[in-house]
């Protein structure tokens, strides 16, 4: 009997063996299974961080290249805008300069109707003069002077509404 002991008691720890190994062996097995598993979820993961990062740095890349284009168009706007008003006073110099040299003269035309019976305006045009049958005035120097400033004013608040109007325009996409 004690052979037999002997005998089942080796068969049961070759039994014990065998299934402890097998054990192992599913263990291993599972194990190697399950790292694949979250090796292609880490793939995958990373993927799909790369992804999302050059979608971003292609959205900067574009919001950057918006951003030059309008500085660009700004700064041709804010020159065109300078220009603009350089020349307008540059016109209002001469135009101020040619009334103090007496080179040029401001007149009115005076109401026809109002005027009646005053002969010191002459009708008809003499020889500098290019309006027919209206009656005009000459202005004071200083009060020329004066309507010049004002109208170069306006001129300015002009030339600056369009500069506003544009900038609107190019910002709203209205074109």
């Amino acid at each position: 009997m004690k052979i037999d002991a002997v005998k089942w008691g080796g068969l049961l720890l070759i039994i014990l063996g065998l299934m402890a190994g097998s054990v192992w062996a599913a263990w291993v097995w599972q194990a190697n299974a399950y790292g694949q598993q979250l090796s292609a979820k880490e793939a995958a993961h990373q993927t799909e961080r790369t992804n999302l990062a050059n979608a971003n740095s292609a959205q900067i890349l574009a919001e950057q290249g918006k951003r030059l284009a309008l500085e660009q168009w700004l700064a041709a706007s804010d020159q065109s805008h300078y220009r603009a008003l350089t020349d307008e006073k540059t016109k209002q110099a001469r135009l101020r300069d040619r009334l103090a040299t007496a080179d040029l003269r401001l007149s009115v035309q005076l109401d026809a109707t109002a005027a009646t019976g005053c002969d010191a305006l002459q009708t008809t045009p003499s020889a500098g003069g290019v309006v027919y049958g209206a009656r005009r005035a000459q202005l004071d120097p200083a009060h020329a002077q004066r309507i010049i400033g004002i109208t170069g004013d306006g001129d300015q608040g002009l030339i600056a509404l369009q500069a506003c109007q544009a900038y609107i325009r190019g910002i709203s996409g209205i074109h």
